[in-house]
């Protein structure tokens, strides 16, 4: 079976295993084929021989997003294979990685190689994730990476009832975590409102299991709390 899943005619994605905070979280890389040829890449996991020749064989891979401040462990590796790529850091995350080479810091405003086939946002009122998020009007796919999780069914017990415990397991919707890190809720209140604007029906998730259907409506109700 091939590592990169196809979505869309412009989009794949590759989920590989992944731990932090000793939690099996699972990570997932996002690929989009941009007019010309080129590819985006967003979340950059290991680079494995297969991996590369799977993503020769889709097109030259141009530009690579680090999407937040947590989503940094393979953007070295990820240069060191493609060198000639343009690196898009959000905001803080060069200061944070001085071992990458920036090109270019992500804000609400698409790169021109992107413009038209990708919308973004800068989330509001979580200085410490600063996450920008992503839109593929083509697929009608919003793509995140730390702003919420889908985690289960799968993983250790311990892991379940863990989640369990927090109401983050077999759901879409923010962690106790990523509510925590909410420091300006009025903020993150109109950042997803901005989102919701966008009529994306697939949530492309950085960990668990993607939402591929109702995901405008299933976003709205994970964050219902805010509208208190």
């Amino acid at each position: 079976m091939p590592l990169l899943q196809p979505l869309h005619a412009d989009l794949w994605v590759h989920r590989v295993p992944y731990w932090a905070m000793g939690m099996p979280l699972g990570r997932q890389l996002v690929v989009v084929r941009l007019p010309g040829g080129g590819l985006w890449i967003h979340s950059p996991v290991p680079v494995t021989p297969e991996l590369r020749a799977e993503l020769a064989a889709l097109g030259e891979v141009r530009h690579v997003v680090g999407p937040n401040l947590w989503h940094d462990e393979c953007l070295r590796e990820f240069q060191a294979n493609y060198p000639s790529a343009l690196f898009h850091a959000a905001p803080g995350l060069a200061a944070q990685k001085k071992d990458v080479r920036f090109g270019a810091e992500l804000s609400d405003a698409p790169h021109p190689d992107w413009a038209g086939v990708l919308e973004q946002h800068l989330v509001r009122g979580m200085p410490k994730v600063n996450e920008v998020v992503f839109f593929h009007p083509a697929s009608r796919s919003l793509i995140i990476a730390d702003l919420a999780f889908n985690l289960g069914p799968e993983g250790p017990w311990w892991f379940a009832l863990m989640m369990c415990a927090y109401g983050a397991w077999n759901r879409f919707g923010p962690t106790p975590l990523e509510k925590w890190l909410m420091k300006d809720k009025a903020a993150v209140r109109a950042s997803l409102d901005r989102i919701l604007q966008w009529d994306f029906d697939r949530i492309i998730v950085g960990h668990g299991h993607n939402v591929e259907a109702g995901g405008n409506r299933v976003f709205r109700e994970a964050y219902a709390f805010l509208q208190g």
